[in-house]
């Protein structure tokens, strides 16, 4: 499996693109691959003849070749052939209502093909599949969107930042609602609008994220993750892990892989 992973150059893209990546697999037996939420909203590019499926929502269904998703809240299960290609793009919440004239929260928990959206995905699909490279998609893509491209003005900014960075998790509705200039009211919306969470969803989700990213970087043990993240205590963590996660704490440990939020098992 080859992974691949760049940053936006541009400071304009950067307010809109967190990050472009890619896998390519190919020569192995087929997965399942399981990917539990992890607060992003990405367009994904699949190259493939063969068709792949996925699971959600206690639905099947085939993998468009271009494809936006928003916020999970639940885990998403990808049926792969032996080769692929996904070629992904992550995109700060603020920026899909300006590029594709949709609300994120339209897209919280979905997977929206998005030449429904847009028609000039097909195109763009079919410029992206001609390339060789990793590099050469993600310039072609920075061209696409380059003619497209919202200002972000500060406040988005913020809160992007805060729904992306979710390593500070001790602080309140209160606190977050004077620190945004909003009432507690107008903060609810604007985070729904922006994740399909209300604030208290969102603050509670965080410290899931908090706790995700520790589990990959850290060797603490899930008692300390439980108390770095400020659940109230080990059962709360627990509880909130596997309602989003559908999987414990420790189960997750036991079979996650080496990329954040992904679990992979042979079907063979």
């Amino acid at each position: 499996m080859k992974n691949y992973f760049a940053l936006p150059q541009s400071p304009a893209q950067r307010d809109v693109i967190e990050a472009y990546w890619e896998v390519q697999r190919s020569n192995q037996s087929k997965l399942s691959e399981i990917i539990i939420p992890k607060g992003l909203v990405e367009i994904i590019f699949s190259f493939q003849t063969e068709k792949l499926f996925f699971k959600f929502n206690n639905n099947i269904d085939s993998i468009p070749r271009c494809f936006i998703q928003g916020v999970h809240t639940q885990p998403i299960q990808l049926y792969l052939s032996d080769s692929h290609r996904f070629f992904g793009v992550i995109l700060h919440p603020t920026s899909v209502k300006y590029i594709f004239n949709i609300k994120p929260s339209d897209i919280a928990n979905e997977v929206l093909d998005l030449s429904l959206v847009d028609l000039s995905l097909y195109s763009l699909w079919h410029r992206l599949s001609e390339q060789n490279n990793f590099y050469d998609r993600v310039t072609v893509f920075s061209d696409w969107l380059d003619h497209r491209l919202p200002v972000i003005n500060e406040r988005e900014k913020a809160f992007d930042w805060f729904i992306k960075n979710p390593m500070d998790v001790d602080i309140s509705v209160a606190e977050l609602s004077s620190y945004f200039c909003f009432s507690i009211r107008q903060l609810s919306r604007k985070f729904y609008e922006l994740t399909g969470m209300n604030t208290e969803q969102l603050l509670l989700y965080r410290k899931y994220l908090k706790a995700l990213k520790l589990m990959h970087t850290t060797n603490l043990s899930l008692t300390e993750i439980s108390y770095k993240c400020y659940f109230s205590d080990q059962s709360h963590f627990i509880k909130t892990f596997k309602r989003l996660s559908l999987l414990t704490p420790k189960e997750y440990r036991q079979r996650m892989s080496f990329l954040e939020g992904h679990i992979f098992e042979n079907v063979r």
